[in-house]
């Protein structure tokens, strides 16, 4: 996309020609945005998926594959802007992948992450649950962040992947994430050009934790003594706290360099983190989460913490209760758990909640239960607690279709979904974050 389309505040870009054998382009109104953050239109009698447009845009699109139950198109033009579009503040938006929705303006962005939980809970029968206003994070406070490097040529390119592309771009003037991470692109890219092979991709976690900077690089070959020795100049360069490696997610990361350790804090009490830990996306959004739960368990004494993580919840909870945190993850709950051995009133234990859900004669011993599942959702669980007598439950959640579903099935059981929060700790993508409290009858 040209960048005179981030600049102009009609956000038309420049036309674009059809490849050779392209459908000849097709001009469609965009009526709303998808649950992906895309525009969606028809024509032909069937629906259209256009990036980058907004409600209201008159356009003109090359159509594309099949998409579900429509097409795909690319926006070539703007041939009028709908009264929801608006520049973007970012120079580096309609190429890099990490944003979908700056040309937006305030009020329709809020309004439409606020939609997309509405939404979804009506899709589920719940549509008369209260959706409160959402809780907004500001811009440069991501503090954690996966960035990719790919050497081609000689030349080395290190950022985010460029939408939908596997090449990548570089984003030196990112809004999102946090001054400390912006800080170190520069850098970086050079380090990443000096120590990679011609051809070679890696991925390069950076995360800013209490006691400094923790670099995680993933995949490519195991680095050699001349990369390592580089990678450890790095880090005292540039004060990084911890340097790691590992061959892939479903390896163990090896430390490379450890200048001192990291921990995160979670209500007063530090908990060391591996390399890659879960952490919220931001210490804004985390402190908008903490506050919801806590203000939904109230008064509990007894509280049970599940997909516990490394205690986001489990320690602020457990200034005023004992908390029973479980986990699942081997690394996660051993962190956890060597936490809590500096509390009395703090139990860990790792379980898998997908395959071995607590069930209603042990969720009985509590006052009220907060879980907090991957994206997937707590399917399980949820259908326990549904037969259970826990007087208060409260759910987090990064999807609000699966939130949906799960709550369904507490309402189903004789629960009431007092109301659901959104959290927007990941600015201008389609993701949102729901905080919902249900309440037995």
């Amino acid at each position: 996309m040209a960048r005179g389309f981030q600049r102009k505040p009609s956000g038309r870009p420049a036309s674009r020609p059809a490849s050779r054998g392209a459908s000849p382009p097709a001009e469609l109104t965009i009526r709303e945005i998808g649950a992906r953050g895309d525009g969606l239109g028809e024509h032909g009698g069937g629906r259209v998926y256009v990036p980058l447009t907004a409600p209201g845009d008159h356009v003109r699109v090359a159509l594309g594959e099949r998409r579900g139950d429509g097409r795909a198109a690319t926006l070539v033009d703007v041939l009028e802007p709908g009264p929801a579009r608006a520049a973007a503040p970012c120079r580096h938006f309609g190429v890099c992948g990490g944003c979908a929705l700056q040309h937006l303006d305030d009020a329709a962005y809020g309004a439409w992450k606020h939609d997309q939980v509405a939404t979804a809970l009506g899709r589920a029968g719940l549509g008369d649950v209260p959706v409160r206003p959402v809780v907004r994070t500001p811009p440069a406070s991501r503090r954690r962040a996966t960035f990719a490097a790919s050497r081609r040529g000689g030349a080395c390119v290190f950022g985010f992947n460029e939408r939908q592309s596997h090449r990548v771009t570089p984003v030196p003037g990112c809004l999102v994430v946090a001054p400390a991470i912006l800080a170190l692109l520069g850098p970086l890219e050079t380090l990443m050009k000096a120590i990679l092979p011609d051809g070679a991709e890696i991925d390069v976690g950076v995360a800013v934790l209490e006691g400094g900077v923790d670099l995680l690089l993933t995949g490519g070959a195991e680095p050699g003594l001349d990369a390592r020795e580089r990678l450890a100049d790095f880090a005292e360069a540039q004060d990084i706290g911890r340097v790691s490696w590992r061959r892939s997610p479903a390896f163990a990361a090896e430390p490379v360099a450890a200048r001192r350790p990291l921990v995160a804090r979670f209500g007063g009490v530090a908990v060391p983190v591996r390399p890659g830990a879960f952490l919220q996306a931001s210490a804004e959004g985390e402190e908008a989460l903490v506050g919801l739960v806590k203000a939904g368990v109230g008064p509990a004494k007894r509280i049970a913490d599940l997909f516990a993580g490394v205690g986001t919840f489990t320690f602020p909870l457990a200034a005023g209760a004992s908390v029973h945190a479980v986990e699942g993850d081997s690394d996660a709950h051993a962190d956890l758990k060597a936490a809590a051995r500096t509390l009395s009133n703090v139990a860990a234990e790792r379980r898998d909640l997908f395959t071995d859900p607590l069930t209603e004669g042990e969720l009985g011993r509590f006052d009220a239960v907060v879980f907090d599942p991957p994206r997937a959702g707590a399917r399980a669980q949820a259908a326990r607690l549904a037969v259970s007598r826990v007087p208060t439950v409260v759910g987090v959640s990064c999807d609000p279709a699966t939130f949906a579903r799960d709550a369904r099935a507490l309402v189903d059981g004789g629960y009431r979904l007092e109301g659901v929060t959104p959290v927007d700790q990941f600015l201008w993508s389609p993701h949102i974050e729901v905080v919902g409290v249900f309440r037995r009858h």
